[in-house]
Parts: C-alpha cells; structure tokens; sequence
C-alpha cells in the first residue's frame, strides 16, 4: 500500500462543483419565486372569498364592493405571475440572456484587435 494512493483534486473538479452549486442556487431561487406567487394566489383565494361572503351576507351582491379588492390585487397577482413565469416578451429572462451572450460576444471581437 502506497502512501500516493490518494487523488488530487483538479482544477476541474472544482470547476464541476462550483458549476453544481450555481446550478443549485438558481433552482433554489426558483423554487422559492414558485413559492412566493403560490402563497400570494393562494392569499388571494382565500382573502377575496371571504370578502365576497362578508359582501352577500352585509347587502346580498345588491353593489358588490368586494370586485375592487378582487380587482386591484388581481392586476398585481398578474404582474407577478409575469414576473414569475418569465411571460414577458420584451424584457423577460431570455431577453436578458441573449443580451449578455451578444455584449460579451461584442467583447471577445473587440478584444482580439487591441
């Protein structure tokens, strides 16, 4: 038995495991991106069902008031459903992605003349 029986780690190895963190941490932020607009529709489920109740029992839907909080919290539920889903063409995720892969291209064209 040889005492050099032990491998070194290589510069890809640590490569390999600092390409699996980031990996892991980008699922992790999408995880809980998926979280927080699931508690938040939930949230609002709940909220303005409770609202619509309170509503027919206090007047019986004669001016149902609760369409207001259903309104305005559902156009901040889209925009995070936007947000969430990457739904946006213009400045979404991939937007964002083909932007920086053209700029650093921009980049390696002009560095190679200076």
């Amino acid at each position: 038995m040889s005492i050099f029986n032990y491998s070194i780690p290589t510069n890809t190895d640590s490569m390999e495991n600092l390409d699996k963190q980031s990996k892991y941490m980008r699922a992790r932020e999408r995880v809980d991106e998926l979280k927080k607009f699931y508690g938040n529709l939930t949230s609002y489920v709940l909220v303005i069902t409770g609202l619509a109740l309170v509503n027919y029992y206090t007047n019986g839907f004669e001016y149902m008031w609760f369409l207001w909080a259903a309104f305005g919290w559902g156009i901040g539920l889209v925009f995070h459903a936007i947000k969430t889903f990457d739904l946006n063409p213009l400045f979404g995720k991939q937007w964002e992605k083909r932007k920086i892969e053209e700029f650093m291209k921009e980049e390696d064209t002009t560095d190679k003349w200076k």
